[in-house]
């Protein structure tokens, strides 16, 4: 049976530091697709009354087709009762309580049975600019949040000076390598930056007629999925790789831009790559401004067609057999990017140069 991996984002954050405002942007803002949210406690969400279509003591539904579950339990059981649901969801968010460490969270999805039906696309940790706490220890949560983070929300921006949040990344920097922060006031984020939301799922990105490729990770292995949640800091191995779908994206250039600076980069060659050059891009090159990125992949090392996401530093590569002519696209989104540098890596990746 050819399936698609539900894709999993997991928002942590200390206490106050915006999660829940994260998660009402979220379920306000998706179009097109059915979004399932966890949350611990449906009081503290507020959801917006104006979308409710009706609601249980577990489950509310909303007009936007997104759903909102309360953790009763366990996750596991949670996560299960909504992927067993006749209407079928798009994509899962889970937010967990602001003490919590979210890598154990993260190995949920990670093992078991859930690997075969979730990939886990992002951890975003939400982190209050105004009331950072800089006694942060390596033995605290706090410290695993940001560590464990693919993307770094810092948040309520609005509400002090460029001089404190100055101080604030400098101090992230310490914990993570290469962090990617992104600034937010009232946790306002365009989604495409954050999650596989309106890009990658979705046909927001028309790959021609490539459209099955781009939606469709289907016959993948889960062996081939390498979840690095723990050692996105690790830049040893193929852990935080780097690259992703194409497309001509001046057409669509617009639906990128909606936040300033940010930017897609498209890449496309119908020769093969050579998987170490491309890992040596993935570790050594690629800038720490791209948030998201997705390709189809072809390496001269294998027949199989190569599907890659990357959101942070947390990629996937799921293989499966190739239908159309082999070739490579990928596009890339983030900030203030230099389209040609790029362009120039990617190029460099090919098997045909020396």
């Amino acid at each position: 049976m050819s399936k698609k991996l539900l894709p999993v984002t997991i928002i942590s954050g200390f206490l106050g530091s915006g999660k829940t405002t994260l998660l009402n942007h979220i379920l306000k803002n998706q179009v097109g697709l059915k979004t399932a949210v966890l949350v611990n406690e449906f009081g503290e969400i507020g959801i917006d009354n104006d979308l409710i279509i009706e609601g249980s003591e577990d489950m509310i539904e909303l007009n936007n087709g997104c759903i909102c579950c309360s953790i009763n339990g366990e996750l596991l059981n949670t996560v299960s009762k909504v992927l067993e649901r006749s209407e079928e969801i798009d994509y899962l968010i889970v937010e967990t309580t602001g003490l919590a460490d979210p890598l154990p969270v993260a190995m949920t999805f990670a093992a078991g049975d859930l690997r075969e039906k979730v990939r886990l696309d992002s951890i975003i940790t939400v982190i209050d600019g105004e009331n950072f706490d800089f006694e942060i220890n390596n033995t605290s949560v706090a410290y695993a949040q940001i560590l464990y983070g693919d993307i770094l929300l810092l948040n309520k921006c609005d509400l002090v000076n460029e001089e404190q949040l100055k101080k604030v990344e400098k101090f992230i920097n310490k914990i993570k390598k290469e962090p990617r922060i992104l600034r937010s006031t009232n946790s306002e984020v365009g989604l495409q930056t954050i999650m596989s939301v309106g890009l990658f799922e979705t046909d927001t990105f028309k790959f021609d007629k490539d459209k099955e490729d781009v939606e469709d990770n289907s016959n993948h292995h889960s062996s081939h999925s390498h979840d690095h949640s723990s050692h996105s800091h690790d830049h040893s191995s193929l852990s935080h790789d780097h690259s992703s779908h194409s497309h001509d994206h001046s057409s669509h250039s617009h639906d990128l831009t909606n936040i300033e600076g940010f930017t897609s980069v498209s890449y496309e060659t119908s020769e093969p790559f050579s998987l170490r050059k491309f890992q040596y891009f993935l570790d050594n090159q690629i800038s720490q401004n791209v948030f998201r990125a997705k390709g189809i992949l072809w390496f001269i090392e294998s027949d199989r067609k190569h599907i890659f996401h990357l959101s942070g530093k947390r990629f996937s590569l799921n293989d499966e057999e190739w239908i159309k002519e082999k070739s490579n696209k990928i596009v890339l989104i983030g900030k203030n990017l230099d389209h040609q540098t790029i362009k120039n890596q990617l190029s460099s990746c090919r098997f045909s140069t020396d």
